[in-house]
């Protein structure tokens, strides 16, 4: 998994080699959890961006639970006034690779189930956001997404025995452990701090 994710970091550090306005952003609300999330975004039209990102749990267990996923996600932003100025609503695609025991709310209180799902998964969604440029090299980007998330995956109890026969709407003849589902979810949250590391226009004005 970790060889994986080093290629996706490197996928994404390349996107940055594109000739537009961009900046590097990180997310301070997932980064108070211990998750991190960088992202690239650079202009390529007057009111338009385009986003790439790395959303990495280092955590293999959080009270016996499994929490280990990577996710790269490229997004495209339509901004209603200016590029990196205001409101915005974009449209994303990703792939997500995951460890997991899935969250869920119970008596208004964030748990996990007592098992673990491991596998892969792809998304489509759209998000919705503000950015402010409150320095001559900074900015912050507030932003919620939502997403079709469609996974293929085994299911394992905590104990690491693989389930065998997991519910599903027809059951197979024979047991069978591969499992799958569709869902909406959503795929982002958070408040990233951003620094301009290349303006095209800085050159031109010399």
């Amino acid at each position: 998994m970790k060889r994986r994710l080093l290629v996706l970091v490197l996928l994404t550090l390349a996107v940055s080699a594109v000739r537009g306005q961009t900046y590097v952003k990180l997310n301070g609300l997932y980064a108070l959890a211990g998750i991190v999330n960088p992202s690239v975004e650079f202009t390529v039209s007057p009111r338009g961006a385009f986003q790439s990102e790395l959303v990495y749990s280092p955590w293999k267990s959080i009270n016996g639970h499994h929490f280990q996923f990577g996710i790269l996600m490229g997004e495209y932003r339509r901004y209603f006034r200016a590029h990196q100025e205001g409101w915005y609503l974009g449209a994303n695609l990703g792939m997500m690779m995951f460890d997991i025991s899935k969250p869920e709310i119970r008596d208004w209180k964030l748990q996990f189930e007592n098992r673990y799902s491991k596998g892969n998964g792809l998304m489509i969604g759209f998000c919705g956001g503000y950015e402010h440029r409150f320095a001559e090299r900074w900015l912050v980007d507030a932003f919620l997404g939502w997403s079709w998330m469609h996974s293929w995956y085994n299911g394992y109890s905590l104990e690491g025995v693989i389930d065998m026969e997991p519910h599903r709407p027809h059951p197979p003849r024979y047991p069978d452990p591969y499992n799958k589902s569709a869902e909406w979810y959503p795929n982002k949250i958070g408040v990233s701090i951003g620094y301009l590391i290349f303006n095209p226009e800085r050159g031109k004005r010399r």
